[in-house]
């Protein structure tokens, strides 16, 4: 199967990050999801077969069905031939925009980015178990004694992070939401992700999926408060089945845990380059995406 690595549009090239290639269009945005695939903050040399369509899709699926709780930038999926043409007409050279295009890219409205990634936590589980294990704490909140791995929390925590380009993510303190000027909008943010995370959770619950984590990105369209970059994919979030949860040891996942899991037993240190991945293993991870992506939304890819 083809991958998408990398998109060369006659566009101009607003941002490149370890996933998407963000092309400008103006007053809007092109956001093409590629097949690349990150660990531990490296880009691995090899891609994902329909990574990008499920990223893509499923985004736009979230985006509208949490659309009443919070606005979202998201203005129209490229599905078809007939939304491919809009974006041509953009083009400096209009012939060569790409069929491939379609189901991996959307158009989305131009935000100012608040630089925090608001991740909710329902479950103990990857990293926040590891430093509850060393310290009874995920972030700065405390838990009970005794817990055990991929246990559900009373309650979901908001333990946002900052978000850089240049170092890797780390909690956020008082002083970084001082530094960032966001001391009157924390609260609404974290209101905000919580409750956008209950609603997908329970949601999630009735196609037989767990929510275990997830992280949002918010944003300000014309001065109003918006969901922005990706929502609720397996690259941002952790799913599990739920008839095969259980208490007490990690779970089968529906995300790129199957990658972090190969690459932490390889050897490697975690530097780039990364290793490339094993034939099964990209083929198993395209399998997965794909699967919850069906379980979700109740399409086929």
């Amino acid at each position: 199967m083809s991958v998408l690595l990398e998109s060369s549009l006659p566009l101009p090239l607003f941002r490149r990050g370890k996933v998407r290639d963000v092309y400008d269009l103006g007053d809007k945005l092109l956001i093409v999801s590629t097949d690349r695939i990150s660990a531990f903050d490296v880009v691995l040399p090899c891609g994902i077969p329909d990574k990008g369509r499920v990223l893509n899709r499923l985004s736009a699926f979230w985006f509208e069905k949490t659309a009443h709780i919070l606005p979202n930038h998201l203005i129209k999926v490229i599905d078809s031939n007939v939304v491919l043409s809009e974006v041509k007409k953009l083009s400096r050279q209009p012939g060569e925009l790409p069929d491939s295009l379609i189901s991996c890219s959307m158009i989305v409205a131009k935000a100012e980015r608040i630089p925090v990634e608001c991740v909710v936590r329902g479950y103990l589980s990857g990293s926040a178990w590891a430093e509850y294990k060393e310290t009874g704490k995920v972030g700065h909140i405390h838990l009970s004694l005794g817990m055990k791995e991929s246990q559900e929390l009373s309650q979901p925590i908001f333990t946002p992070t900052t978000k850089s380009d240049t170092e890797h993510d780390r909690l956020l303190t008082n002083e970084d939401i001082k530094d960032l000027g966001i001391e009157n909008l924390f609260e609404e943010l974290e209101q905000k992700s919580l409750l956008i995370y209950g609603y997908a959770r329970d949601y999630a619950r009735t196609r037989g999926i767990i929510i275990a984590d997830t992280k949002f990105e918010f944003g300000f369209i014309n001065g109003q408060l918006a969901l922005i970059d990706e929502l609720l994919t397996p690259d941002s979030s952790r799913f599990w089945d739920a008839s095969q949860y259980k208490v007490g040891y990690s779970q089968p996942s529906f995300d790129k845990q199957f990658v972090r899991d190969w690459l932490s037993g390889s050897g490697w240190n975690k530097e780039p380059p990364a290793p490339m991945l094993p034939p099964e293993v990209i083929e198993g991870t395209s399998k997965r995406y794909r699967e919850v992506y069906s379980r979700l939304t109740g399409g086929v890819l």
